[in-house]
């Protein structure tokens, strides 16, 4: 069996650990872009190809890597024919990560080890289509056979969060919250779209933004509003950090400049963009949360793709960005103020890695353990070596013991098994270290303690769950 209970665990240590300290760890998705409306109302999905390649940008990068054309990928033909094409790309996804996740998810959700390719295509798509019409895999049964405790969503601060509202008035067995997102009050650089924008964060914060001073009434009162809901924590998606000098000045001057219809300037922007952040993470240190800052991705890069099919398609990559001079100015203005919260940061540059881990652990200080770190293998690089890129990193230049571990980052309600690849990866990691003496065998019980914390106890004591 190609899936089997030791797979990718490559020693007697690794085994050990995975299967006493690992495997049955619950699971904190503390950053995923899955809907919660489909949560909330306990979604049904009709077939395979719905639950498994309806907004899936991964597969559909792949697909378009083989060939396939656009019709069968987010173009207009049925279901099962997309499927079948999905079906057909697999065998060529032999040392991606999909041929993992694939047969995983197969696996783990379905309980079907048969391999994916042109000729069971029909015999997995029916028996995985039956069982999605059961209440067993209905949404919030998918999460509480994978023990998801908790689920943090991806929202806008102008997002109703009436799901969120729902959830908490009628609680399930996985906790979801909301998760704060501001990227669009500093999209500044089209006018056109950002003054649409303040006039929806408007109407959500029951007033009218006609000034920056509003725009700071009406987040703190989102950011309010969110963390009555559970939300405790913040995420940023940004080609780089900003950290310009400003005055209220000059921001309320660039601020006026676009709600006038006028196109900034890219020093305006920075300026504005600099000067918006730290409020924000102001915020976030008064609530106590967690701060992520996802940096170095170039979004939407084929104008003509971005034109045909709008942004989350699969038409991103890993921007190269000089992060360092930037994040030190940032992170050490909030740290001489004493409002630096506990941050988490990632970039979709493995060369960032040790930039990243460095200039965490230049600020972190007594008032809780990892308070800064570098976050997991992100987005393109949530794959094996990506995983012990970073792993090998936050090791050697920080405390891989105080790593909160793996997240999600995915739209789809099959992603649980992610989980399961990132454990095995630690625990064979781990145990390849001990069996070769680089860690005392004498330490087995810290270890095991350590593997469990990195599975799962760190988050919820870090995010306070």
């Amino acid at each position: 069996m190609f899936i089997n209970k030791d797979f990718m665990l490559t020693n007697d240590a690794a085994k050990e650990l995975y299967h006493t300290a690992a495997e049955h760890q619950p699971i904190i998705d503390y950053h995923c872009h899955l809907d919660p409306k489909m949560i909330a109302e306990n979604h049904q999905f009709d077939n395979l190809a719905e639950i498994w390649l309806g907004g899936d940008h991964y597969k559909w990068r792949a697909m378009r890597g083989n060939g396939i054309d656009e019709e069968y990928i987010t173009g207009g033909r049925s279901d099962y024919e997309k499927f079948e094409k999905w079906a057909a790309t697999v065998p060529y996804t032999m040392r991606n990560p999909l041929y993992h996740w694939t047969h995983m998810e197969l696996s783990r959700v379905f309980g079907i080890d048969t391999i994916l390719k042109p000729e069971t295509a029909r015999e997995i798509y029916d028996a995985c289509t039956a069982m999605l019409h059961t209440e067993e895999f209905r949404a919030q049964n998918i999460m509480k056979r994978f023990n998801v405790e908790v689920v943090c969503t991806t929202d806008d601060p102008a997002d109703s969060l009436e799901h969120h509202v729902y959830l908490k008035n009628h609680p399930i067995s996985t906790r979801v919250y909301p998760t704060w997102r501001p990227d669009k009050a500093l999209g500044i650089d089209n006018p056109a779209t950002y003054r649409a924008y303040m006039e929806k964060l408007g109407e959500a914060a029951g007033m009218e933004i006609h000034s920056y001073t509003d725009l700071l009434t009406a987040l703190r009162r989102r950011h309010d509003f969110f963390a009555s809901l559970g939300c405790r924590l913040s995420d940023h998606g940004m080609d780089n950090f900003y950290a310009d000098d400003f005055t209220e000045t000059e921001v309320n001057r660039v601020f006026n400049k676009v709600m006038e219809g006028q196109t900034p300037d890219a020093a305006e922007v920075s300026l504005f963009r600099s000067a918006l952040l730290y409020e924000l993470a102001i915020m976030d240190w008064e609530k106590g949360w967690a701060q992520q800052y996802h940096i170095s991705v170039v979004r939407n890069s084929s104008t003509r793709m971005y034109r045909m099919l709008g942004p989350d398609t699969g038409f991103d990559a890993i921007m190269e960005v000089n992060c360092s001079i930037t994040g030190h100015r940032f992170f050490d203005r909030l740290d001489r103020e004493g409002k630096l919260t506990k941050t988490i940061l990632y970039s979709l540059n493995p060369k960032d890695n040790e930039v990243l881990a460095t200039l965490a652990y230049t600020y972190n200080d007594s008032t809780v353990a990892g308070k800064m770190q570098l976050g997991s293998g992100w987005w393109f690089l949530d794959q094996e070596a990506g995983m012990r890129k970073q792993m090998n990193t936050l090791s050697a230049m920080g405390l891989l013991s105080r790593f909160v571990g793996m997240l999600t980052d995915s739209r789809s309600f099959l992603s649980y098994p992610r989980h399961e690849y990132f454990r095995r990866i630690l625990c064979d990691m781990i145990g390849k270290d001990i069996e070769e003496g680089k860690l005392p065998d004498s330490e087995m019980d810290f270890i095991r303690q350590m593997v469990a914390d990195i599975s799962y106890n760190n988050a919820k004591r870090y995010f306070n769950f």
